[in-house]
């Protein structure tokens, strides 16, 4: 199924949209991913604001962050907000063992439609007009919906890597 989606930067014009993809996440009790998702957008210039904070090296104020860009995937013809990428534009020690380049993911209720793979596709192109050649991402072992994702993009397993919580990830390196 192809839909009609495209990358939009975070933006207040989005604001209805988002709260419903927000409040989507939420209302699951599932984890939130990327990460920027879980920032509350209840005042929400402040949250998209916050999406901009760290967006290059000279903003970069936490020597434990790298720069980051997020973008959200926009379903043209429904108008929802359907998905949320994170791009990191390098990796830490942190990110190159259990992080990647890339958070990615699709609101609970719009899932199984085919968002997942249109979303990492469009944000492995971002990586690509950013200069990179080659992106980690990664995905919690016996996550087979993320790993089909990242091998239909053309993920190549490297190795496994235990959290300090004991959860396993799996490491996937695409070529661009």
């Amino acid at each position: 199924m192809q839909n009609s989606v495209k990358l939009v930067k975070p933006s207040t014009e989005y604001k209805d949209e988002y709260m419903s993809f927000y409040e989507d996440w939420k209302d699951s009790g599932e984890d939130i991913v990327p990460w920027v998702v879980e920032k509350e957008p209840y005042d929400f210039t402040g949250m998209v604001n916050f999406l901009y904070s760290q967006d290059s090296e000279d903003k970069i104020m936490d020597g434990s962050f790298v720069p980051h860009s997020t973008y959200w995937l926009l379903d043209e013809v429904s108008g929802k907000i359907v998905g949320a990428a994170n791009l990191r534009h390098r990796l830490n020690e942190k990110l190159l063992n259990s992080g990647g380049h890339i958070g990615y993911g699709i609101r609970p209720t719009e899932r199984r439609k085919g968002y997942a793979s249109q979303l990492l596709a469009l944000t492995l192109g971002r990586m690509k007009e950013m200069g990179l050649n080659k992106v980690l991402l990664v995905c919690d072992k016996g996550n087979e919906a993320s790993e089909r994702t990242i091998l239909k993009n053309g993920g190549r397993f490297e190795s496994e890597y235990a959290e300090e919580n004991g959860n396993m990830v799996r490491r996937f390196w695409i070529q661009l």
